[in-house]
């Protein structure tokens, strides 16, 4: 396993991580679910992924339930949770300071630990000022509920618009963002976003680096009835990827396929290692319905190697997707 700083922070971070929002979401037995942070664990996996909204908050329960029979010490992992939906209230829902304050301590709850080491705001919330979300995040750690916050899914301008306030407050600023990120969604990390990471020193725990799957080229042949795509509830998902933009970008899949053959690598380990290759990424979570799939996807790290400029460049000339960066007016 490789450690990377988060951001321009001093905390390193397993260049993998594990996720719960796939594993646990989808109704594991506790069991199962142990077994698959264990399995993280000796892969030296430190950094485990949370938040309210999963499963309505019985993610975190479950992950509680096996830190606690774990009985790993505090200091040896990283955990965090994510706040926005935590239920159908006004006062339930959003970045208000309250349900900021609220749900942090229900999290923490849950979870049974004195304290995250990560706090994301999930979503931006149009209705609350950032300057409001900085002043609640600052106080939670300074009451040391939490370590370090983020956000997940924010545009450039609104996270920029949250560390230039705390900059001018003086409060603890954003340290993180959690983006969707893989070989068919890359704009935000590769181009928006490059601004953050020179000016403020923005960290990335990035999320779906295997596109729900499609990058595993299990949805090559078409759909298989035992496929997440074809499960109930996802049926926005299936349209997505049968659209005539997902049928284009299925071809692509084939023709990454197709390269991961040639030089001997799983695509799976291939979209996987492309997402480590990137340096604004401080660490790539992985989810997994099975625990076969989860030790296969934490094996990426022995194709990186494979992964020389020149398959850079075929990759790039088969997605051919890489976004232009930012004008740098006076430069």
């Amino acid at each position: 396993m490789q450690y990377r700083n988060l951001g321009k922070s001093g905390l390193k971070m397993s260049c993998l991580s594990f996720g719960s929002w796939v594993t646990f979401v989808n109704q594991l037995t506790e069991s199962t679910a142990l077994t698959c942070m264990s399995i993280a664990r000796d892969y030296g996996v430190n950094f485990f992924d949370n938040a309210e909204a999963y499963a309505n908050g019985k993610s975190e329960l479950l992950m509680g339930k096996i830190l606690k029979k774990l009985k790993w010490t505090r200091d040896s992992y990283i955990v965090s949770s994510k706040v926005f939906w935590g239920g159908e209230l006004p006062t339930q829902r959003g970045l208000s300071k309250k349900h900021i304050h609220d749900a942090c301590d229900q999290a923490l709850k849950r979870l049974q630990i004195d304290y995250l080491d990560l706090y994301f705001c999930h979503r931006p919330d149009p209705e609350t000022p950032i300057e409001e979300t900085v002043y609640a995040m600052n106080d939670l750690i300074s009451q040391g509920k939490i370590l370090y916050w983020g956000t997940s899914e924010w545009g450039a301008s609104e996270i920029e618009y949250a560390f230039q306030i705390s900059e001018k407050l003086n409060l603890r600023g954003p340290v993180m963002e959690q983006p969707q990120y893989n070989l068919l969604h890359r704009d935000k990390v590769d181009s928006e976003f490059l601004p953050l990471y020179e000016n403020f020193g923005m960290g990335t725990t990035i999320w779906s680096p295997l596109a729900s799957g499609v990058l595993t080229g299990k949805y090559n042949e078409g759909i298989p009835d035992d496929s997440r795509l074809a499960l109930p509830g996802y049926e926005w998902l299936k349209d997505l990827w049968t659209s005539e933009d997902g049928k284009q970008k299925l071809e692509k899949v084939t023709l990454l396929t197709a390269l991961a053959n040639e030089i001997g690598v799983s695509i799976t380990h291939l979209s996987l290692a492309w997402c480590l290759k990137n340096p604004n990424v401080s660490t790539v979570i992985l989810g997994a319905s099975r625990l076969s799939q989860l030790d296969d996807n934490l094996q990426a790290m022995a194709v990186l190697e494979k992964l020389t400029p020149e398959v850079m460049a075929s990759i790039e000339t088969i997605v051919a997707n890489k976004p232009a960066e930012p004008e740098r007016f006076g430069q």
